[in-house]
């Protein structure tokens, strides 16, 4: 009743609220931003064939002496990070720190704009070295985005950028650049660290995106080419490596978790990660028992 529930200090303006909750077996939770803080950050970085520590001791602002040493492989990855993106820094903000800047964008794509800001300095001029006249946007269906660029710089013509699921971006590639800054074709070796490494990232928790590229022929696609159909362009592409981002949980989540558990409440994480990578967050906060 009201009157022994506000004995235990609790008050409650609808009573009929507490017997629904007092009838729940399930609670299904959405995990980004509901299980996890929605504080996405990079934290690992595989081009060359080699996992590179992406974190930062500091406030994410790093010098340039301390940026990532130039590389064919890191230059080719940093390329797809910041070009085939949809997020951007609101104006005004040179001042403030790159980690506390605020964006418009969705949470994956903001950490990734902001380790290619501290690594580059300048988003936005980097970007008008090479305008986007084309984009696909990322879709839960081709689990991909997919945008073309042309190259005020390097080369001239134009360059396709892919970015999405590891599995699907691979799919489509028939090379990639290895430690010694050469374009090779993809072998078996190469599969097999590529599934190796996806599969160590993502049972640490994060979230895996795979990035690709494809320099166009440029007298197939001559300046001004108009582009609509890109199905037919998303073959022979070169794999330049993998990202992965940490979204840390709660701290109060498996205590929350815990206690549903005690009272009998099934709790159901609901999310589009890879399975591997969804397995790892559960484990973390006691929606999965260990073994």
């Amino acid at each position: 009743t009201a009157q022994s529930l506000k004995s235990k200090n609790c008050l409650l303006q609808k009573l009929e609220a507490v017997e629904t909750l007092g009838s729940t077996s399930v609670i299904c939770t959405d995990k980004t931003g509901t299980l996890t803080e929605n504080k996405m950050s990079v934290a690992h970085l595989w081009y060359g064939r080699q996992i590179h520590d992406a974190t930062r001791a500091d406030n994410g602002d790093i010098s340039t002496a301390a940026r990532r040493p130039k590389s064919k492989g890191w230059e080719a990855l940093a390329r797809v990070m910041g070009l085939c993106s949809r997020a951007v820094f609101r104006e005004n903000q040179d001042h403030i720190a790159v980690k506390d800047r605020l964006c418009n964008g969705d949470a994956s794509e903001m950490a990734l704009l902001k380790y290619f800001e501290s690594e580059y300095g300048n988003t936005e001029a980097f970007r008008n070295q090479y305008p986007k006249i084309y984009e696909d946007p990322f879709n839960a269906f081709k689990q991909y985005q997919l945008s073309i660029h042309e190259q005020a710089v390097d080369r001239g013509g134009h360059i396709l950028m892919i970015k999405g699921a590891p599995e699907k971006i691979i799919d489509k590639c028939s090379t990639f650049i290895n430690a010694n800054e050469e374009e090779v074709q993809i072998d078996g070796g190469f599969i097999a660290s590529f599934n190796e490494t996806h599969t160590r990232l993502a049972n640490k928790g994060e979230r895996v995106f795979g990035f690709a590229h494809k320099f166009l022929d440029p007298v197939e696609y001559p300046e001004g080419c108009v582009f609509d159909h890109t199905d037919r362009l998303l073959n022979n592409l070169c794999f330049v490596g993998m990202v992965s981002l940490l979204d840390p949980p709660r701290a109060t989540v498996p205590t929350a978790v815990a206690r549903c558990r005690r009272a009998g409440i099934k709790v159901i994480m609901m999310t589009g990660d890879h399975p591997i990578t969804a397995k790892a967050i559960g484990r973390a906060v006691g929606i999965i028992s260990p073994g």
